[in-house]
Parts: structure tokens; sequence; C-alpha cells
């Protein structure tokens, strides 16, 4: 079977819709068929999108941009001062 990605906006609907029929009583491993995901799909969602409302889905996506900007730039700042410390050390 092959792995699909969601976007943020189909995960919180999925959820939403897991929130109403665990509402109903169905249970857990239920909900997950019905939505098309395993548990463990389930959780990590629930962990990681719990509490979001659709409106924040923008701002999230702007957060991890903005998160994955500053990785690469620390990993550039690291190479950079790596890189000093061999030829100041002489090991070049």
């Amino acid at each position: 079977m092959p792995q699909k990605r969601h976007s943020v906006d189909q995960i919180i609907e999925k959820l939403r819709k897991a929130d109403v029929l665990l509402g109903k009583g169905t249970k857990v491993p239920e909900v997950c068929k019905q939505i098309g995901v395993t548990e463990q799909t389930y959780y990590r969602w629930r962990q990681k999108y719990g509490g979001m409302q659709p409106e924040m889905t923008k701002q999230f996506k702007a957060l991890e941009k903005e998160n994955a900007r500053l990785k690469k730039l620390l990993a550039e700042a690291e190479l950079d001062k790596a890189a000093m410390k061999e030829i100041i050390e002489g090991k070049w």
C-alpha cells in the first residue's frame, strides 16, 4: 500500500471527523478505519495537531518554514566555524 501525504488542512479535517465519531461512542480502532489511517498515525496527528483550529494552519506553515530557514543558517554557521577552526589550527 503506497504511503499518502496529507496536508495540514486534511489532517485537521480528519481529526475533527474523528472527534465527532468518538463523541458518538465509536472506538478508536473503528474511527481510524473510517478516516483511513492507522492508530499510530492517528495518535501522532492528535499529539501534533490536536488543538489546532483550521485558521491556525497558515501560521503553523509559516513557523515551519521559518524553522527550516533558521536550521539551514545554523548549519552553515557551524560549517564556517569548523572551517575557521581548522585554518587556525593549521590542519589544512
